[in-house]
């Protein structure tokens, strides 16, 4: 018998409808890219006037919200949510705070690890395997990823093959995939000509498809069927069950930007155009870490601190010299920051998230700068838990535990740090009230011993001074012109650092107001 095609075009209120209490949903979405806000909307619009749907299961990869009102910030109502497994809770605050009041089941996994779960929960495997997340705060050993009390149930086993580790992440069936692209055609193929990321699209809606779920679409416009070229066709709709026209305001290319061409590749702009920064503690940092930089190398920027790194890198002319990556899937150009972290200018390829944390896991890149927030005696770093502030760790483990060299880049305290450039030297105008270098951290994002045992360069650079992991412990390796080693250093760590011999000084160059000349 022929298929029979039903409408699939219906209202944002129509879609959800369809939801049902206690059922699991996987959404897309980037930061503040990609995000179905249109859909998120009306879900809290529904549970708030009828209260359901409610008691529900949340999965997502990446961190989506604006850390106020938008993306994830639309489920933190009590009854609403059940459960999250997310990779990062951040932007999302409410939500974070409400599994750490334990009023919510919840979990904390990585960011490529959940992207590679939907290929496999759509191809019905019941485990994903990996060894990401060993030595972690993912790992069995510690948390297994739990983040509260009352989440109990184990979903992160150690096994082992061939005599090496690894972890199994639990799957579990998808009942609704919630999306965003460009454009829909009345049978519900969908292109995504104007969005500024691939995503994990295509998996999540396989995963709820092949579950037996529903799969809803939010997209700005509607296409005659038969007319969209197929190889811009990234969702087919024989995936597709819903498809929702977002109103303008819901359906900007990010949080920060109603369009920019340059992130969908629609044009390229002139690198110039971009302004220097400015001479803060950032800077300095960034420029000390762009050192670490060399020909050819394929490099992921991460969220912050690090942003500093591709500006310093577009300053001195070497860009074209080195390959900027991010995580959801850009390769190439100058990343973006700030609520458009994800998106990239002038980029070479837009790939599949599932498909970039592929060529992350296998070693394929070659260095990763990302921030730091707090770091041991043994190397090991924190980013994702502090107290009663839960951020995750997004995909900070995938590509620490990666990448041949690794930079962890921060102040070197924190909560009001001021300082001035005088001469070439730093003068500490007011010190931070926060140590960020302890004896032990509070929640372990990256390990030092995994480090060790993988021979892995690992460098954490500070407006005053750089450590290196070796197998003697931290090793203070250089100090900033202008800095006291005893008051400025060694005073303001709960650790006593390795120091062999004289300490080398920090570049000149990199405390000066003009370029470093680093193209030469």
């Amino acid at each position: 018998m022929p298929r029979i095609k039903k409408n699939k075009i219906v209202s944002a209120q129509e879609a959800v409808g369809c939801i049902k209490d206690g059922n699991t949903i996987a959404f897309g979405g980037f930061v503040a890219t990609g995000i179905p806000e249109e859909i998120f909307a009306a879900i809290e619009t529904s549970f708030l006037k009828y209260e359901k749907p409610g008691n529900l299961t949340i999965m997502y990869a990446a961190g989506q919200g604006d850390s106020d009102k938008k993306g994830l910030n639309h489920f933190a109502h009590t009854g609403l949510v059940n459960q999250v497994i997310g990779g990062h809770w951040g932007l999302a605050p409410e939500l974070a705070r409400m599994a750490m009041d334990n009023k919510i089941i919840g979990y904390n996994l990585p960011q490529g690890i959940i992207s590679h779960m939907y290929r496999d929960i759509a191809a019905h495997k019941p485990r994903t395997i990996s060894h990401v997340g060993l030595g972690t705060f993912v790992d069995p050993r510690d948390t297994g990823g739990k983040i509260n009390d009352i989440t109990t149930e184990d979903i992160v086993e150690l096994i082992e093959f061939d005599g090496t580790e690894y972890l199994a992440y639990k799957n579990r069936p998808i009942d609704v995939g919630i999306l965003r692209g460009t454009t829909a055609d009345e049978d519900g193929n969908i292109t995504i000509e104007k969005e500024a990321l691939t995503l994990e699209s295509l998996e999540i809606a396989t995963a709820a498809h092949n579950s037996g779920g529903i799969v809803i679409v939010a997209v700005e416009r509607i296409a005659k069927r038969g007319t969209l070229n197929p190889k811009q066709v990234k969702i087919p709709g024989i995936l597709v069950d819903y498809v929702v026209v977002s109103k303008p305001e819901n359906h900007w290319q990010t949080f920060a930007v109603e369009y920019n061409p340059s992130f969908s590749g629609e044009i390229k702009i002139p690198m110039e155009s971009i302004p220097p920064m400015n001479m803060t503690e950032r800077k300095i940092i960034s420029r000390r870490a762009a050192f670490e930089l060399k020909g050819g190398d394929v490099v992921n920027l991460g969220i912050g601190m690090s942003e500093g790194v591709a500006l310093i890198a577009n300053e001195e002319g070497i860009l074209e010299s080195v390959t900027l990556t991010a995580e959801p899937g850009v390769i190439g150009g100058l990343p973006a920051g700030g609520l458009n972290f994800g998106a990239a200018t002038n980029t070479d390829a837009i790939i599949g998230q599932p498909a970039q944390f592929d060529f992350y896991h296998g070693g394929g890149l070659d260095i990763g700068f990302l921030g730091l927030a707090q770091a041991d005696k043994e190397g090991n770093l924190n980013v994702s838990k502090f107290g009663r502030i839960l951020t995750g760790a997004g995909g900070f483990i995938d590509i620490t535990q990666n990448a041949k060299r690794v930079i962890f880049m921060g102040t070197f305290t924190a909560g009001g740090l001021k300082i001035a450039i005088v001469d070439g030297n730093i003068k500490i105008e007011k010190e931070g009230k926060i140590k960020k270098f302890l004896n032990h951290v509070e929640h372990v994002t990256f390990s030092g011993k995994y480090a060790q045992k993988k021979n892995q360069k690992v460098l954490y650079i500070t407006e005053r001074c750089v450590f290196e992991l070796t197998q003697k412990g931290m090793e203070l390796i250089e100090i900033a012109p202008g800095i006291h080693l005893e008051k400025d250093i060694l005073a303001l760590m709960d650790f006593e650092p390795v120091i062999n011999g004289t300490l080398r000084l920090m570049d000149e160059r990199i405390f000066k107001i003009q370029r470093m000349d680093l193209k030469k």
